[in-house]
């Protein structure tokens, strides 16, 4: 199993770090000998963020995951929004599958507009002010992206929407700041598709 520590274990956005956990011990004296003669391993000062982080992992997740679960539901009663893909909500085409194997449904959202073009995901993403525009995820600070500008921009075009990304798909990692808070900012920014473009969108490269 390959687990990134950058992320959830850490928690924080100040680490990067990974692991890798075997059930076999050839296999496991072989990856300890590729790492000692590669010198692949962390600073005493990232091994102690990386356990600082663990110790508040838990904490950390189940206000992740409730954050998650309201502004998932928030998202999907939202008019300009046409699509929320996350495993909490019943609409979820998997969720009868998490329901019985999860206890809570992560941290993690997607979603997008009924008005499915760039322009309109890139106006959200640059009007948010809790919410900071980043490619990581699982931090204690809630973070966005627009993966057709982003994460997936070298993807041809016809590839990711065989793949069902589409064009206004926004990426939300939900961090541990006051629900309501989160809620509010993205309805703001949500608010601005309604309203005259006052400045020059930035483009996202």
């Amino acid at each position: 199993m390959i687990h990134s520590a950058s992320k959830y274990l850490a928690g924080h956005t100040d680490v990067i770090a990974g692991l890798v956990v075997v059930n076999s011990k050839p296999l496991a004296d072989q990856l300890k000998f590729n790492q000692n003669i590669s010198g692949s391993i962390l600073s005493p000062f990232e091994a102690w963020l990386t356990i600082r982080g663990i110790e508040t992992l838990s904490l950390r997740l189940e206000k992740q995951c409730a954050n998650a679960m309201a502004i998932a539901n928030w998202l999907s009663e939202h008019p300009a929004v046409d699509k929320v893909f996350y495993p909490g909500l019943a609409t979820h085409k998997n969720h009868h599958i998490a329901r019985k194997q999860q206890k809570s449904y992560g941290g993690m959202i997607s979603f997008s507009l009924k008005d499915d073009l760039i322009k309109n995901a890139i106006r959200i993403v640059n009007a948010t002010k809790l919410f900071k525009l980043a490619e990581s995820f699982g931090g204690v600070k809630s973070l966005l992206a627009h993966p057709v500008t982003m994460t997936h921009r070298n993807i041809p075009e016809d590839f990711r929407r065989k793949a069902g990304l589409q064009d206004s798909c926004i990426r939300l990692s939900i961090g541990i700041e006051d629900a309501e808070d989160l809620i509010n900012d993205l309805k703001q920014a949500l608010d601005k598709l309604n309203q005259p473009i006052g400045k020059q969108i930035t483009v996202l490269q």
